[in-house]
């Protein structure tokens, strides 16, 4: 079985779940359920329903796999700090660009640049984990992507079609490039793979320790 094809199976089911969640996240938002679970505040204010935190599940799920199927990391505490690395990169670079004063313009492409870099920092620390990752970001993320050009375009009043208080007057497309197809295809990317790996990498760590009684995970393989 060629990677590609190990790789389509792995997220399958995932990738479904994750669809699954964000029609009953629309639902929930255009029938105006509890915002506490469906918020419409732009970015979506933190509402439990929705696929940001099936991230660290699915995170920990894909690295069992991996690791059982004998495609583990080189070293789980090399993977584990080589994804705390990249995600560190994303709060410096919003540090940096607040310190300043950049419009949200100009941030855009910094966020979606750095977001990319850390990424592959967290890819290179466990590789299968981070292309499985990616695939499934890809899968998850795309769908959010369409749905919130729909979502502009028939303004529903969903957080989908909202952006940051500072964004400026654009068109529609412009507007949905800016606020929906680049950060979902680039920070929400980088997310995933990122946060991904850090509880992945986590979780081979503990069952590393589970399998042999000692501190560590012993090479499980080729990454």
């Amino acid at each position: 079985m060629n990677d590609t094809v190990r790789t389509g199976r792995l997220i399958l089911v995932p990738a479904l779940i994750t669809l699954a969640v964000t029609a009953l996240r629309l639902v929930g938002e255009l029938m105006h359920w509890s915002p506490r679970f469906f918020s419409r505040e732009a970015g979506g204010a933190g509402a439990i329903v929705g696929i940001v935190w099936l991230v660290p599940i699915f995170g920990v799920y894909f690295a069992r796999k991996l690791v059982a199927a004998g495609l583990g990391p080189a070293g789980a505490g090399r993977a584990l700090g080589m994804a705390v690395l990249g995600l560190a990169f994303v709060p410096a670079a919003i540090g940096l660009a607040t310190a300043m004063k950049l419009s949200f313009m100009a941030v855009l492409p910094i966020l979606a640049v750095v977001s990319l870099a850390g990424a592959f920092v967290a890819y290179r620390g466990w590789p299968a984990l981070g292309r499985v990752l990616g695939a499934y970001g890809l899968a998850a993320r795309i769908p959010v992507a369409l749905l919130m050009a729909v979502a502009m375009m028939a303004n529903w009043g969903t957080h989908y079609e909202l952006g940051p208080p500072n964004l400026p007057p654009m068109g529609l497309f412009t507007k949905w490039v800016a606020i929906g197809l680049v950060p979902q295809l680039t920070f929400w990317i980088g997310f995933t793979m990122m946060v991904g790996a850090i509880f992945g990498s986590v979780a081979a760590m503990i069952g590393g320790r589970a399998r042999s009684g000692g501190p560590a995970l012993a090479p499980a393989g080729r990454a």
